[in-house]
């Protein structure tokens, strides 16, 4: 019985991937113009969509700097950063990277 159907489900899975690579190399008149639709229908409409959504989050996020707590675990400096002051990271940003002793401001 298991055998009989591990060969039907292979038998079955060999006649799918046929019709596949047949319907694959029988032409491309409408490959194009599939996927322009595809592309116009679904793709641009989900990325309006994704960008809204990203909007109004970030609309509704607080700004509130976060109160500094100082791990030792973290912001380690072993050695000089080479570049600026040493301190710094390459993408430092003042409101939302303390150095080890604290942010450099406390107003944004």
């Amino acid at each position: 019985m298991g055998r009989s159907l591990t060969k039907r489900t292979m038998s079955a899975a060999l006649a799918a991937r046929r019709v596949l690579a047949a319907a694959s190399h029988s032409g491309n008149e409408g490959g194009a113009k599939t996927w322009k639709i595809l592309t116009i229908v679904l793709a641009l409409p989900g990325v309006s969509v994704c960008m809204a959504n990203a909007y109004m989050k970030a609309q509704a996020h607080s700004h509130e700097q976060l109160e500094f707590v100082p791990y030792s675990h973290l912001r380690i400096r072993t050695k000089k950063f080479p570049w600026g002051d040493g301190n710094h990271s390459l993408f430092h940003n003042p409101h939302t990277n303390p150095l080890p002793d604290g942010y450099e401001s406390s107003h944004h």
